[in-house]
């Protein structure tokens, strides 16, 4: 898979690196920075999930995470916003998703931060397989968010 991500900017096997995203998003003239960070959790729908692999068709991601980036900007009034996702066996606790916003006021950071996250979890071609404590598996959609969790 590494030969895979050969210039990607979005996608990565390593650690996502929250310090190093937060000092390249830096800009003078914004007031507000909004920051996501998704990690594997321990439980999901009542199994004990042991690990997380996620995989990926990295030249749709690639682009698409690029169009989420713009998307954020064009649609919320953000001025900069960066998504990274990682890719491979993540454990619990781990860092799997990431998104820095900056914009002039907190609502639209907040917004685009928003915006970027849905958008990452819906339209974006990364699969997450999970790995249980029982020994079984499953693949889970990004889409199969139920609604009352997005209040």
């Amino acid at each position: 898979m590494a030969d895979d991500l050969a210039g990607c900017s979005h996608l990565s096997l390593l650690p996502l690196d929250t310090a190093q995203l937060l000092g390249q998003s830096q800009t003078p003239e914004d007031g507000a920075l909004a920051v996501f960070g998704g990690t594997v959790r321990r439980f999901n729908n009542g199994k004990e999930v042991r690990a997380i692999n996620y995989s990926v068709y990295a030249p749709v991601a690639e682009r698409q995470l690029a169009e989420i980036e713009r998307g954020a900007i064009q649609k919320c009034g953000a001025r900069l916003c960066l998504v990274r996702h990682r890719l491979g066996d993540l454990l619990i606790g781990d860092l799997s998703v990431l998104v820095v916003v900056r914009a002039e006021h907190r609502a639209e950071a907040f917004a685009a931060a928003r915006y970027a996250i849905e958008a990452v979890k819906h339209t974006v071609p990364i699969w997450k397989r999970e790995e249980y404590s029982d020994g079984t598996h499953s693949f889970v959609m990004g889409c199969e968010l139920h609604e009352e969790h997005h209040g």
